[in-house]
């Protein structure tokens, strides 16, 4: 499956729009906290360990979408934007959300 942040594929075009896919993944508060504490005290640093629950999230949404867009008979999802937003009282929880429009290629 192409997966593409470009409204079209280069050297294909799009025969049909299948609509929009979305996937959301939504990371506990224990680790949100966790994550605010560990960058307040890396000075110069990379929070290796956050980044690496960050990237596998963002990897189950895009996972997400390909299924929704295999479901619907798409063999590519277009225009795709990946957000990151806090959610909860004191943003206490991570949500990564994708979403794009699947599309069938000629």
């Amino acid at each position: 499956m192409i997966i593409t942040s470009t409204p079209t594929v280069e050297g294909r075009q799009i025969t049909e729009y299948k609509g929009i896919v979305t996937g959301e993944v939504i990371l506990g508060a224990n680790l949100f906290k966790d994550f605010f504490a560990g960058i307040r005290d890396i000075i110069g640093g990379r929070a290796n360990g956050y980044e690496k629950v960050l990237r596998e999230a963002k990897e189950k949404a895009l996972e997400e979408i390909e299924i929704e867009a295999r479901l619907r008979g798409a063999d590519a999802i277009v225009g795709v934007d990946l957000d990151y937003e806090t959610l909860g009282q004191r943003g206490s929880m991570l949500m990564v959300s994708i979403s794009g429009t699947a599309v069938k290629l000629g």
